[in-house]
């Protein structure tokens, strides 16, 4: 399955921007992205194991808390 970007570029630069960054490369910004996006989607297939476990088809803020911790 061919995996489409999600996550916008600027949010990228605000992000980095709001941690102290002058100014953000486009390749610091495309890299962020992809580490981002990657973490997202392992803490979202684990919350969705957590919930499924408690046999619910909705995924909580505590199954993506529980989740998270595990990353």
């Amino acid at each position: 399955m061919a995996k489409g970007k999600i996550l916008s570029l600027l949010a990228m630069e605000k992000l980095m921007k709001n941690a102290g960054a002058y100014r953000v490369g486009e390749d610091a910004k495309e890299a962020l992205r992809d580490v981002l996006e990657d973490y997202a989607e392992k803490v979202s297939k684990k919350a969705d194991e957590l919930s499924r476990h408690a046999r619910r088809s909705t995924i909580k803020s505590e199954d993506i808390k529980l989740a998270s911790k595990g990353q």
